[in-house]
Order: C-alpha cells, then structure tokens, then sequence
C-alpha cells in the first residue's frame, strides 16, 4: 500500500505534502511553523482518510510521526514523537529588547544627571553669594538648559515623532525583522505588527495616510492665515502629487539592468503613487471646502461637534466615496467568481474560487491596468495563488483617502481646541471608542468571519475603522506626553520623522547594499537576522539625525 500525508490550513483544499511506501519506509518534509495545520494520512488513489490531527509546529524542531497498520484497512494507529525540542526564538528578541530598553534608559538619565549637576552647581553659586563671574564659569557648559523661560515651540512634535516611529518600524520590517513572521505582513485577513504600521504612515502610505491628513490641515490653515491665495495652493499641492508619483513610478520601476524604468516588469500602481493622490485629493478637499474660520460660540445645540457639522462637504464627499467603494466591492458582476467576494483565491476556501483574488478589486485593477500590477502578492506562499494583485490598486485608494480623512478630523480636531487640551485627548478617545466599535461590528472580532474581515490588501472598510482606532490613541498619547507635559522631545524617533521621504527612498534604494545589509552566515538563527535588522535601521536613525543637526530637510 502507498499512503500519502496531506496538509491544510483554515479552508484551504488539502495539499500532497509527502508519500510513504507499505512497509517500513521513511520520508522527511519540512513544514510551516507559522499556523496550525491540519495532517491527513490517505491511501494513494482513494478519498478515505486513515487518520488526521492538528499540530502548531514549532521553529527548529524535529518532529517524527509514526504509522503503525494490522491488516489494512482494518486498523491504522498514528502517533507522533518529539525528537529535536524547539529552540526558544523569541531568546534573541528579549534581548534585543533589554538592550534597546538600557540605551533608552540611559538617554534619559544621562541628560537628567547632566542638568541636575548644572543646576545643582548654579545653586551653591547662589547661595554661597560668590562673584558673578564665578557664577558664570560654574555653569559654562551647562547650555541653555537652566533657562525655564524658552517659548514653547509652535511645531506639534508628537506628529512628527508619530511619523518618525511608524517609518522606523517600517524599515526594520522591510529589512527582515529578524526573520520573525509577527513582523511580516499577514497572508490575507488579520494582523500583524507590519500591517499596524503601514496604515499609520501610508506605508509610507499606511500609517501615514493618517499623519499626512493631518499635516495638511495644519499646513494648509496656516498657510491661508499668511495670505497664501487659493490659486498658490492648488499650483504648490498639484507640483508636490505630479513629483510624488513620478518618483514613486521611476522609483518602483528601477533596476540596475534595465535603468530608471524596467520595461520588463513594470508595475503603475504603488506606494508613492497612492500617497501622491491620496494626497491630492485630500488637499484639494481642505482647499476648498476646509478653508473656514472657527466660529465664536453662540450656544448652539451643535457647538459640541462643530468641528464635524462645519465640514459637511467634505463629509458628503467621504460618503459618496465609502458608498463607491462598498457597492462596487459587493455589487460588480466578476466573471467566474461569485458577486462581493472578498478572498485569496488560490487553494482557498477549499479551491473553489482559485482565479478570483481579491474579487472586485483585483478585477478592476486587470481591467485598467493589464499585467502591469504586482505578481507577488502576500497570499501567493500561502494560498497558491495564480493570479496577480496589486495591494496599492484602484479601489484600495478609495478607503486610503477615506483613512486620510480620519487624519484631516485630527488636524481639525487640534486647530479648533488648542489651548483646550482636555477637549483635545477627549475627542481622540472619543473617535477611537466609534472607530473601534465599528471595526468590532464589522469584522465579528474574528479574522475570517465578519460581515466585511480585516484585511491590508484590500484596505477594506473593518480595517481602516481598526487602523484609525489606533491611530488616534497613539496620537493622543504622544500629544498628552509631548505637546502638554513635555516629558519626551520625540528622539531618536524625531529625526526620521522630520526627513521621510529621504529615509524611505534611500533605504530602498540602498536597502541591499553593505553596509546596510550582507551575506548571512547563519541563515537557520535570528540572531543573525535580527543584528542585521537592528543595524540598518540603527543606521537610518543616525543618518536622519545628523541630516536634522544640518538642518537639510528633503521636502517636496
């Protein structure tokens, strides 16, 4: 008799994975160790399952499952043994943790010992009503770190630092992450720590898509108040998106065969193309309907939300946009796949849909854009797709604007209050309890079951309600521990947050290249992977901070 092991994942069809001759034979496979899977041993040519269990295999272990038959088919035992333990990988990044932890640590005691000195030496001065050129040379060195008086400076640091810690853990994600697979982006539905990070900084789209909502509240209520004219700002916001996409298209395309484009495999959509139009609607939405003076209050009923009722143009254009979005996600007609489908295809969902990836979405992008979108989907590994889909891809950009706009609320939000930081934090918690309650509702709080699952690839609607919970409680933290107590100026994260679009592309420009990466000698360990992590990142930080200390700012 022939047997054949097979595996499955959560609705997925159940795949060959090794074959076993009658008789004392042996057979060895390596299998994933990201998921439980689901083992079936199977006659060779029939559909009767012998025996079946579900294991979470874990890293570097050595598993050996044993058959034993009587005479077949009467009765089959499967058992499984431990021969290698795993090994323990979450070791490398506890420590790594406890290192960034003790650096940390000491960049605050060390400037608090320094001042405290200072102050210290100055008060001695003081009291023992010494010269007042000894006073002067006791605390020389000392800066202006005595001086209590410096105006507080006008530029929301907690955005920045925002910005500049949602781009740091991006490019520790691009650079590997240590191989650690919390730190890749999930397959298709649900999260992992890559996938909270793009959403915030757009990926420099996705957690900034947020930020960048808010910047240009603020930028653009700014520059009206110097008298900048409507006509200036429609010429500076179309100058930035046209620079922005041709960047982003130059820039997804290049290769070092090829040149700047690579016809051989170009790709339109992208990262830096989302965000340029991402942007340009959004600007255009505060150019023209967001340009109002804040009112004085006159006890009206509204008064409370007047930061809502205010812009209800652009509120009209969000819903007509969500409503686009839902009827031609769940409405468009896809041949060969069935209406509002929202799955990887591929092996999934038992193979029955394997060419309907994505469903409207990935339909719509074939039809406009041909075979110029991405051909390695996250999905690919997992579900075996066949079919190209494109993460950056036309109906995503809608909820990425929708996103954006949940920023612009924050800018709002901020300009209104200021001066009133109760109202402030309060109004953040506010929108993340609604934002929260929504992704709740919508997803069930499962990953695969919802009315609508939370999912990056698609930018569907659980996820962006999800992402924009976060991001207003993140933002609110670091105003209230920045911009009101002034307990943290944002470093080291500050820096990359001041330079991204510099960080960004250099370190995908230059993301393979030493010293920022090398050939690892030790492949089957994190230790490895995550030094090289650690240190490209590190790299960038530094870099961004001495670009900070000469004040060049790349700026679009």
């Amino acid at each position: 008799m022939k047997e054949s092991l097979m595996q499955s994942r959560v609705q997925c069809l159940y795949q060959p994975l090794v074959s076993v001759l009658n008789g004392p034979q042996n057979a060895s496979v390596v299998v994933s160790t990201v998921l439980t899977l689901t083992l079936q041993l199977q006659p060779m040519g029939r559909n009767t399952t012998l025996c079946s269990w579900s294991q979470l295999y874990e890293e570097a272990a050595h598993y050996s499952v044993w058959i034993q038959e009587s005479e077949y088919p009467i009765n089959v035992i499967c058992y499984q043994t431990v021969d290698v333990s795993p090994s323990n990988i979450y070791f490398p990044l506890l420590v790594a943790a406890l290192l960034l932890a003790l650096i940390s640590l000491l960049c605050v005691l060390v400037p608090y010992l320094y001042r405290r000195r200072c102050t210290t030496k100055l008060i001695k001065t003081i009291c023992h009503g010494g010269p007042q050129h000894a006073m002067d040379d006791e605390t020389q060195g000392c800066g202006d770190e005595v001086n209590t008086a410096q105006p507080k400076p006008t530029r929301l640091r907690s955005l920045d630092t925002f910005r500049g810690l949602s781009l740091t853990i991006m490019v520790f994600v691009n650079y590997g992450g240590g191989g650690y697979w919390i730190f890749e982006h999930a397959p298709w539905n649900g999260l992992t720590v890559a996938d909270l990070v793009m959403p915030w900084w757009v990926s420099l789209q996705r957690l900034f898509v947020f930020i960048i909502g808010t910047s240009v509240v603020l930028a653009f209520t700014s520059m009206q108040k110097k008298g900048v004219s409507r006509r200036q700002l429609i010429r500076k916001l179309t100058w930035r998106t046209v620079v922005l996409i041709l960047i982003g298209f130059c820039f997804m395309n290049y290769s070092p065969k090829d040149g700047l484009l690579s016809w051989s495999w170009l790709r339109i959509p992208g990262v830096l193309q989302r965000l340029g139009f991402t942007y340009f609607i959004l600007s255009l939405m505060q150019t023209f309907c967001g340009m109002r003076e804040i009112p004085l209050s006159r006890d009206r009923w509204w008064d409370p939300v007047q930061d809502v009722v205010l812009y209800w143009p652009e509120w009209i254009i969000i819903i007509l946009l969500e409503t686009l979005w839902l009827c031609l996600t769940f409405l468009l007609p896809v041949p060969n796949c069935p209406t509002g489908y929202l799955g990887a295809g591929g092996i999934g969902d038992n193979g029955l849909y394997p060419n309907c990836t994505g469903g409207a979405a990935g339909y719509i992008d074939k039809w406009l854009l041909g075979d110029n979108i991405y051909h390695w989907p996250t999905c690919k590994a997992m579900y075996r797709t066949t079919q190209p889909f494109d993460p950056e891809g036309v109906l995503g950009t809608i909820n990425s604007i929708v996103m954006g706009f949940m920023g612009m609320q924050a800018g709002k939000i901020l300009i209104f209050y200021r001066k009133k930081d109760v109202n402030v934090l309060s109004r953040f918690l506010v929108w993340a309890i609604l934002l929260g309650i929504s992704a709740a509702i919508l997803s069930k709080c499962t990953r695969d079951e919802g009315f609508i699952p939370v999912n990056k690839n698609l930018w569907s609607l659980s996820y962006i309600t999800c992402m924009g919970c976060f991001s207003f409680l993140l933002l609110g933290v670091m105003y209230f521990v920045m911009d009101i107590k002034g307990w943290w100026g944002g470093q080291p994260f500050i820096y990359p947050g001041m330079n991204s679009i510099f960080v960004y592309v250099g370190h995908s420009l230059l993301g393979s290249y030493f010293p920022f990466s090398w050939e690892m000698r030790f492949v089957d360990s994190h230790w490895e992977k995550l030094f090289q992590s650690l240190w490209a990142t590190s790299l960038w930080v530094l870099i961004a901070f001495l670009l900070y200390r000469k004040k060049f700012f790349l700026k679009i």
